[in-house]
């Protein structure tokens, strides 16, 4: 396969975007990615959203979206994996580069959640519906239980599921395109309202609307367009069982490390090799266990590793979520895949600002779908 790099990215604000609709915010991020990289025309397109079907009433988002964009007649595609459909969305774009059938794609993402579909339901969607959601589960509940499996297990405290949320609002505060732009304090995440015990409100990542686009092109083609760019080391996906009780284990999450395991073998690289890594934190503990499953921490030690400082933006053996993360920068599903991947562009080349992290030469993106049956991870290297 033929070597590719990311070399132009756009992100629309995340929040709750009344005033436009998902192809306004769609078009305002793709624009933007290709005028950053320069580009005068794409070859195809791909697009990650959950569920626009139920979201925002509107299907055959590949064709809508190209149509907006004006960019037909491309090939363009809407990707579905539940929350790591952006990821996957861009691991479509790179290996069809990679392949050599085209030289420049745009990887996008997009959910519109605001708009008055019920959220709990669209997102149970997601879930086994036969033997998890009938019964009146919800993903606060099913991240729950991993979280109560977790502190049983491994002695996991209740201030540092807090901490993650306190490091990932402080980086939040940092990025100008997050959400929740406001600090927040140990405290009032364990005062905020009990959402699922052990979680709270402030563990939960928010509702949101957003789109985030990338550019992702040939070796060939980036080192003729841009003197700054972003070289994709290592592409790999896995799966897990949907539902919870047919795993093996509910603190640790199969698909993120088979998938970890190839990116790894892909990259030639080890956990220690990483500078800094943006995770599916969708609720605290899914930071906690997955930094364990990616080979940071030992297992059960991931908690720990945040109340100490490791994972943090100024000082950290790891920094984690420079982006603010699901948690603070906004989760609009589809599109979170994406902006992970801008977080590592903008780090790779020294555009992340006051977020900027230290010696950032080689990052990760971690996205997964559910409660981890889909795991998507990206490994991207500075130029």
């Amino acid at each position: 396969m033929r070597d590719v790099a990311v070399i132009g990215a756009g992100i629309t604000k995340f929040g709750e975007l009344w005033g436009t609709s998902i192809k306004d915010i769609f078009v305002e991020a793709a624009q933007k990615a290709i005028d950053d990289a320069g580009v005068d025309h794409i070859d195809s397109l791909y697009v990650g959203s959950m569920s626009p079907g139920l979201f925002v009433g509107q299907e055959h988002l590949g064709a809508v979206l190209a149509d907006y964009l004006g960019v037909n007649p491309i090939p363009a595609t809407r990707v579905e994996s539940a929350c790591a459909s952006g990821g996957v969305a861009f691991r479509q774009a790179f290996l069809e580069v990679a392949s050599g059938a085209s030289e420049i794609v745009l990887a996008g993402g997009v959910e519109k959640m605001t708009d008055g579909a019920d959220v709990t339901d669209v997102l149970a969607t997601a879930a086994d519906q036969e033997y998890e959601v009938y019964h009146g589960i919800t993903f606060p509940g099913l991240y729950a239980m991993i979280a109560q499996a977790h502190m049983k297990q491994f002695g996991t405290t209740r201030e540092q599921l807090a901490a993650v949320a306190v490091k990932n609002h402080r980086n939040g505060a940092k990025n100008p395109n997050a959400q929740f732009r406001s600090e927040i304090s140990v405290e009032q995440v364990m005062k905020s309202t009990m959402v699922a015990d052990p979680l709270r409100l402030l563990d939960c990542s928010p509702v949101s609307d957003g789109a985030a686009s990338v550019i992702v092109a040939s070796l060939e083609v980036a080192k003729k367009l841009s003197k700054s760019f972003a070289r994709v080391k290592a592409s790999a996906q896995a799966s897990d069982t949907i539902a919870l009780h047919s795993r093996e284990s509910l603190t640790t999450l199969k698909s993120v490390v088979r998938a970890a395991q190839s990116a790894y073998k892909m990259a030639e690289m080890k956990p220690s090799d990483i500078n800094f890594v943006e995770v599916h934190d969708c609720f605290t503990i899914a930071e906690i266990v997955v930094t364990e499953d990616l080979g940071f921490f030992e297992k059960g030690k991931g908690g720990e590793a945040v109340e100490k400082g490791l994972t943090a933006l100024e000082c950290g053996r790891i920094p984690v979520n420079t982006s603010g993360g699901l948690k603070a920068k906004g989760h609009p599903v589809g599109a979170s895949g994406i902006a992970q991947i801008i977080e590592l562009y903008e780090q790779l080349t020294g555009r992340a600002g006051a977020r900027q992290a230290k010696n950032a030469r080689i990052g990760m993106a971690q996205n997964m779908g559910g409660s981890g049956a889909s795991c998507v991870i990206h490994i991207l290297e500075a130029q």
